[in-house]
Formats: structure tokens, C-alpha cells, sequence
């Protein structure tokens, strides 16, 4: 088509680096100091520069007046045998040494630092995907585009404005996924910046260029005609833009035909907004109830409800360990029973697992339901490690401390599973346990389904990141050093359908659990069967 537009990078939808990076605050952690590091040995490079040039100059200089007096009369300056002397000397001797300091680089010290680094640069996956972790909380929390641009988030610390450059850039990454919604909302924004006056590489023609195209992708040909003779108004030899215009002013004819009217509508004049289009529907059916719920919006929590909550000393069925020193426990959620334990992990034990975990981070994985191998899935965004007990006595200690106050066996449990969701980090809603049409799902592991889940806390996160259930309307909201624990099955077996839930996006912050699953084997006598389908 006239009007197409040529794609810069093709990647296909919902692609995810490996790496991973901008879900990982341990890496970017490092990443930071690297480019400390790399910035040092850059203005070393620039100061070897800036002596070698003040050399050169100073040599010049001084020849620059030698040769003034010299050329002005060389045979009466070639007379003096010193003069004479000094010239050979020059050339046969200082403008050597000067050629040679010329050729010297002094950038061959930064080079290879800069070398040495890059292995660990992110990539231009890594790129797309920190983009797409920006459009996610964007459309998680109803972020316009401008308050990114301008830094305006909850909780933040530091200032971070995005440029005009970058905000074209985001609407690029959101085009060349076929991603015309989010690119509209950057590209817009792009434009609103260089209306107010603000310079970049970017010209003004390449946004209206994007823009006018997305806007008629998002089915609006008003605007688009507008935008369009916009970008014909700077750029009159446009020769796509004057095909467009062309094409969207006879679609819009024969639009306004079959609607009987004569005349042209004219274009919405107030600007694009979060709300301007309706976003396209995806693959997740609760995507709204998931969403409203992570802003904690739809929270169905009543009086009544509260009511029914209580807080108390938990002994693990007089655990001779917690007879002494119970755990704290308060309810978070009454129907299916949701509780929260206070308390459970100290700041030393929680860096202490970290630590173990660090070295191994790697993408998070899910269990293919049709043949339970483990694969990376886009709607987990987080980096994972398995932490076994006889790694270190504060992993055992964990593991013995999770067994008394839950009463279930680890024995057959999971290895504990350490966590890490940068900004953007999520986990979409899902199932804990394998649903009947899934009888691959644990059959490897030879223990049964999962019939609990244990949750730990190891952070608190400044905005974003809760837990939320959104079958039930429950958000729980991550409390560094507390656990939550629910049962995924009723004593029967059967699963619980209602504990579909999601790790929300992180906003601001970095957002740190530990996972254990308990799967049936070895609980008979701890949690006996019951009679019915839901005991």
C-alpha cells in the first residue's frame, strides 16, 4: 500500500530477551556500577586527549613564529650554523617524535574496557522489552504517557524525564509490533513536546509520519487526515504522505456516503489521551478485573467480610519449635481461607538468600500443561533460582520454620523458589495447581499436585506488586518479612478454581519473594481427605 509504513526491526509479538535485564534489579544494579566505571574511563581517555592536543598546540605555536621568521628571509636565517643545525635536527629528529605522538591513541585504554563490558550490555531485546515493561505499567495503572515523560510516579526518589527522542522511540518499538494504541500515545506525546519547544534528532515529520498512520490504524480518519496535512505542511514533497491523504480522504468519503452525510467531519481538536481509544482486547479474559484490582480498585472486601477476620498466636498444632514463641497470624482473606504470617523471616536471613540466589537468577519459567516441561512464557516477567536445604543451615532453618507453622511436610515439597521482579516485573493470572486436562503437569516430580502454595515476602515494594485473586476480588500488598499461605486444593483433591491469581506489575521499586510449593504426597495425615468435592 501507498500508505504502509517500512518497519525498522521486525520482532514478533510478545518476543522476550533471555537475559532479561530490565526485570532484574541485581543485574541493573551492576549495570549501573558498570557504567560508572565505563564513564571514568572515559574522561581519563578525554583528559590523555585533551594533553596530547595542548602538546601538539604548544609545538605548533612555537614553530608557527620560528617559521614566520625563517621564511621571511631563509638564506640570511640559514647563514647562522645554529639555525642551521636546529632545522636538520627538527626534521630528522622532533617531527618524528611529533608524528609519533600524533599516532599514539590515547583511546586504546577505554576501547578495551568498553570491550570487556559489553558482553554484558543489554541488547536490543533487552530494549524492546524494557519498552514494553513501561506500556504494561502504563496500562496497568492508567499512566498516561506524560507522566512518564515528566517523572510523575508514586513513590519515587529520583527525577527521570524522557525526551522527546525517547518518547519517539517508545511509539517506534509499540509500531513495529503492529502496536498502533501505545503508538499513538508516545508518538503524541513526542509531538507535544516539540510543540512546546523542546529540540531533538528527531524531526517533527518523522512523528507526524508515525502518528498519522497510527491514528488512522486505531480507525480514527479525521484526525489522521488532520495530522496528515500537517506533515504535508512542513514536508510538501512527503511523496507517503500525500498517498495517505489521498487514501484516508476517499475511505473517509465513502464513509460519510453510507452514512448519508455530505460533509467531512471535522477532527476531534483535543489531544490524544489515555483514554482517547479503547485498547484492543487480548488474550486475557479478566484483564480489566486484573488490572483494576493491581491499582487496588474492585477490592471486595465488605464489613461483613471483615468482620470475619481475626488475628492469632499460631502454634503448628502445639509445634514443640513455636510452643514457646508462636507465630503471628491474621487473616488476609476468609472464603477461600487466606492467611498472613508476621514476622517469619529476619533482615539477616533475608539478605542471606539473596545472596544464595543472586549467582543464579535466570529467566522464570513455566510448566507446559500438555507435556510439564518446564518453558519461559511472556506473561511471567522475573528472574528465578532454586535454593536446595543443604545449601546453607539459614535455607534448612527456612524450610523447618515453613513446615511447623503450615503443619505440612517439605519433604515433598518444592525447593524453595527465590524471585526477583524489577520494574515491570509480572506474573499474569494463573494456576498454581495442574487442572485435569493437564495430567503431565507434575507427573515427573512423582509427588502429586500442588496442594498449597507459601509465599514470602522479602521486600517492600514502593507502588505496585501486589498479589491479587481476581476471581475473588483480594489484593495483598507485599510486607518485607511476612508470608502468605493458601490451600490451591480442597481436601478432596479437587482444585480450588478460585485461587487463580497474578503477581502485579512492579511500578516503582524492586519486588523480592521466596516460593514453596507443597505438593499431595506425604500430606495423608497432616491433611486428611474429605468426603465431599469442596471439604
Amino acid at each position: 500500500n501507498s500508505f504502509s509504513r517500512v518497519a525498522y526491526y521486525h520482532f514478533s509479538c510478545g518476543l522476550l530477551t533471555s537475559r532479561h535485564l530490565h526485570c532484574n534489579s541485581g543485574q541493573m544494579t551492576d549495570l549501573i556500577f558498570t557504567e560508572r566505571e565505563l564513564v571514568q574511563s572515559l574522561k581519563e581517555y578525554i583528559q590523555a586527549q585533551e594533553s596530547k592536543l595542548e602538546t601538539v598546540k604548544n609545538w605548533a605555536n612555537k614553530l608557527d613564529v620560528l617559521t614566520r621568521t625563517s621564511t621571511s628571509d631563509p638564506e640570511g636565517f640559514l647563514a647562522h650554523p645554529v639555525n642551521a643545525y636546529k632545522l636538520v635536527k627538527r626534521l630528522n629528529t622532533e617531527w618524528s617524535e611529533l608524528e609519533s605522538l600524533v599516532l599514539h591513541d590515547p583511546s586504546d585504554g577505554f576501547i578495551s574496557n568498553i570491550s570487556m563490558h559489553r558482553q554484558y550490555f543489554p541488547d536490543a531485546e533487552d530494549e524492546m522489552g524494557a519498552a514494553k515493561a513501561l506500556m504494561r505499567l502504563q496500562d496497568t495503572y492508567h499512566l498516561d504517557s506524560e507522566s512518564f515523560s515528566k517523572g510523575k510516579l508514586p513513590g519515587v526518589r529520583y527525577n527521570a524525564f524522557l525526551t522527546v527522542d525517547d518518547c519517539f522511540d517508545m511509539g517506534k518499538t509499540a509500531y513495529n509490533e503492529n502496536d498502533y494504541y501505545h503508538s499513538v500515545l508516545w508518538m503524541q506525546q513526542a509531538l507535544r513536546q516539540m510543540d512546546a519547544g523542546e529540540e531533538s534528532k528527531t524531526s517533527k515529520a518523522e512523528v507526524l509520519d508515525y502518528l498519522s498512520y497510527s491514528v488512522y490504524r486505531m480507525g480514527d480518519l479525521p484526525r489522521a487526515i488532520e495530522l496528515t496535512r500537517r506533515l504535508l505542511s512542513i514536508d510538501p514533497s512527503h511523496q507517503r504522505a500525500g498517498g495517505n491523504l489521498r487514501y484516508f480522504e476517499q475511505l473517509l468519503s465513502k464513509e460519510l456516503r453510507e452514512k448519508g452525510h455530505d460533509e467531512q467531519e471535522p477532527a476531534d481538536e483535543k489531544p490524544i489521551q489515555l483514554g482517547t481509544y479503547e485498547r484492543p482486547k487480548d488474550y486475557l479474559p479478566e484483564r480489566e478485573i486484573y488490572e483494576s484490582l493491581c491499582r487496588g480498585e474492585g477490592v471486595k472486601m465488605t464489613s461483613r467480610r471483615l468482620s470475619r477476620l481475626f488475628c492469632r498466636y499460631q502454634d503448628g498444632n502445639r509445634n514443640p519449635r513455636l510452643l514457646l514463641k508462636p507465630m503471628k497470624e491474621e487473616d488476609e482473606w476468609d472464603n477461600p481461607h487466606i492467611v498472613r504470617y508476621l514476622e517469619v523471616l529476619s533482615d539477616e536471613e533475608i539478605e542471606k538468600i539473596k545472596e544464595l540466589a543472586k549467582p543464579r537468577l535466570a529467566r522464570a519459567t513455566v510448566r507446559d500443561p500438555k507435556t510439564g516441561v518446564l518453558i519461559t512464557a511472556h506473561y511471567r516477567v522475573s528472574k528465578s533460582a532454586w535454593l536446595e536445604a543443604e545449601e546453607d543451615p539459614v535455607i534448612a532453618r527456612v524450610n523447618q520454620r515453613i513446615e511447623d507453622v503450615t503443619a505440612l511436610s517439605v519433604d515433598t515439597a518444592e525447593l524453595l523458589q527465590v524471585a526477583n521482579y524489577g520494574v515491570g516485573g509480572q506474573y499474569e493470572p494463573h494456576y498454581d495447581f495442574s487442572r485435569k486436562d493437564e495430567p503431565e503437569a507434575f507427573k515427573s516430580l512423582g509427588t502429586g499436585n500442588r496442594v498449597a502454595t507459601y509465599l514470602n515476602y522479602m521486600s517492600d515494594v514502593e507502588a505496585g506488586g501486589a498479589t491479587v485473586f481476581p476471581d475473588f476480588g483480594a489484593a495483598i500488598k507485599p510486607r518485607k518479612g511476612t508470608a502468605v499461605f493458601w490451600y490451591n486444593l480442597f481436601r478432596s483433591g479437587e482444585g480450588d478454581y478460585r485461587t487463580r491469581h497474578a503477581a502485579c506489575p512492579v511500578l516503582v521499586g524492586s519486588k523480592w519473594v521466596s516460593n514453596k510449593w507443597f505438593h499431595e504426597r506425604g500430606q495423608e495425615f497432616r491433611r486428611p481427605c474429605g468426603l465431599t468435592e469442596v471439604d
